[in-house]
């Protein structure tokens, strides 16, 4: 056992467990995170998927040693003062949920695409999701969150040479 630090949503904590434990049952059984699922263990399904230096990343096969020191997001720390993330809006706006099982990797995905890519083509969109699989097919629902969300997103940044 050893002890880690990670800073998850903007808060560090501290940790006493085996290096290789997976970051899923860190943020799940220690820190009582609900975001990230387990779906299928083996970094498949995306059902775990958190954000780590603005990449999504499988946190069910992440080893917890891997990610000391950097910063985490999960679902929980993507809205801020009581309001929506963008993406998690538009996620209620399309109507996207089904069963609700996939969201998390879902939504946690497609905020890291848009970070990369702010204004994604529909063929973008599809390639970045490929990976983050919906048992419910709500697929369509899911690009057009994304689609909405990349508008909202794009109307909010400030423009260059404006003062902020």
């Amino acid at each position: 056992m050893s002890n880690f630090t990670l800073k998850v949503n903007g808060r560090s904590h501290t940790v006493d467990i085996d290096p290789a434990t997976p970051l899923l049952y860190i943020l799940r059984n220690d820190l009582g995170l609900q975001g990230p699922r387990f779906g299928c263990g083996l970094g498949q399904c995306g059902a775990c998927t958190v954000i780590i230096k603005g990449t999504a990343v499988r946190s069910c096969i992440t080893p917890t040693s891997t990610v000391q020191g950097a910063e985490i997001t999960t679902l929980e720390g993507l809205s801020s003062a009581g309001t929506l993330h963008p993406v998690q809006q538009a996620w209620i706006d399309e109507q996207v949920p089904q069963c609700g099982f996939c969201q998390n990797g879902q939504i946690m995905t497609a905020k890291a695409l848009l970070d990369k890519n702010p204004n994604p083509t529909d063929a973008e969109i599809r390639a970045g999701m490929d990976k983050t699989l919906c048992r419910c097919m709500t697929y369509y629902r899911i690009q057009a969150a994304i689609k909405r969300a990349a508008k909202v997103m794009i109307a909010a940044a400030p423009v260059a040479g404006e003062e902020v």
